[in-house]
């Protein structure tokens, strides 16, 4: 453990659990944050995390905060705004976020150095393609792949969902690109006529939790559901994930959507929660500290306010627990700790971070 995670430790507030609670320990690091939604570790034990009105903060072990300057124009409407976080092992700052332009907003990410609590060497990576009006569905989370790569995951903007199929927009996909930026050779439609070459995968709704499996070398998301039919999947290069053909979900106002839940050429989902939890967050555990928690698939939830542990036999999900659904939290993303703890962003006006570990053990 780093040595300002230890102080950090010795300064938070542990919290006792309630009668009947989930069998963690639950420690109080931050509060106080406006609509927090990316999450990282810096070197030294400070935290960085973005609150979605536009903000950047450097948390410090001491309870500090500090503002970090240096951020490009945010769009900062709806469900859109600064989003999430990623932090390379080569000190670049990958951030996303609800870009302003002629048309409306689409996702962009860009990347950065932190220095002296700015943001310099500041280059534009992606901007999702059309812009287009109103504040839903940015998506939008980061993974940096164990394989050298950024996959970057992408809403269907909700008045646009029937471009979720088609190849010649980046709405309702999940990409694919070098970190500075470059098309992969070997992107599946990189040589499709009238595809766009950044594109790895088609047919997603609102994927707001994204992460690598370290076990597999896998690239898992999961998605927001309409009325119900909230998704688990395995993302893999030229697949076709339904959305909006088919869906275990219904309008809002009511009727089917598409032609079902299934079709041929389209992927099932691993996992399907009816009625909806709006997924948010995930994070496969090593289990390098705490063995019981190896590969497990953890995932926030908003509606459902509560942390999901899902376990797997293989690429199957064969069980479920509710955690920490007595506290009553919208929980909006889900990280491993360089301590091995699991950290959470409760999101809220006056969100919170939280430090997890089993209790049986810390």
């Amino acid at each position: 453990m780093v040595p300002r995670l230890i102080l950090c430790l010795l300064l938070c507030l542990t919290l006792a659990p309630l009668p009947g609670a989930s069998p963690l320990n639950v420690s109080l690091l931050h509060r106080d944050l406006a609509h927090p939604w990316g999450l990282v570790f810096l070197p030294g034990g400070d935290l960085l995390v973005s609150e979605r009105p536009g903000r950047l903060l450097r948390l410090g072990a001491d309870g500090r905060r500090h503002a970090v300057t240096g951020l490009p124009e945010v769009a900062a409407q709806g469900q859109g705004g600064l989003l999430d976080l990623a932090l390379d092992d080569e000190g670049w700052l990958y951030f996303s976020y609800s870009e302003p332009g002629p048309g409306g907003s689409s996702t962009a990410v860009a990347r950065a150095r932190l220095q002296d609590d700015r943001l310099v060497s500041l280059q534009p990576l992606f901007s999702q393609r059309p812009k287009v009006s109103g504040g839903a569905h940015f998506g939008s989370r980061l993974v940096l792949g164990d394989d050298g790569l950024l996959y970057i995951t992408l809403g269907d903007r909700y008045h646009q969902r029937d471009l979720a199929q088609r190849l010649d927009n980046h709405i309702g996909k999940t990409v694919r690109l070098h970190r500075d930026g470059s098309v992969p050779a070997d992107n599946p439609f990189r040589h499709t006529q009238g595809a766009l070459p950044e594109i790895w995968s088609l047919g997603h709704r609102n994927m707001q939790g994204a992460a690598w499996r370290p076990a597999a070398d896998q690239f898992w998301a999961h998605e927001h559901g309409p009325q119900g039919g909230d998704e688990v999947n395995l993302i893999q290069g030229g697949q076709n994930y339904g959305w909006p053909r088919v869906s275990f979900g219904e309008e809002y106002v009511g009727g089917k959507i598409g032609e079902g839940t299934a079709a041929p050429g389209l992927v099932p989902p691993l996992k399907v929660w009816v009625p909806s939890i709006a997924p948010s967050g995930m994070v496969f555990h090593s289990g390098a500290r705490y063995p019981q928690w190896r590969d497990k698939l953890f995932v926030g939830a908003l509606r459902g306010q509560s942390l999901r542990e899902l376990t797997l036999a293989g690429d199957t999900i064969v069980g479920e627990r509710t955690l920490l659904g007595e506290r009553g939290e919208r929980i909006r993303t889900v990280k491993e700790g360089p301590d091995g703890a699991l950290y959470l962003l409760t999101d809220s006006g006056s969100g919170k971070v939280l430090r997890l570990t089993p209790q049986s053990l810390d």
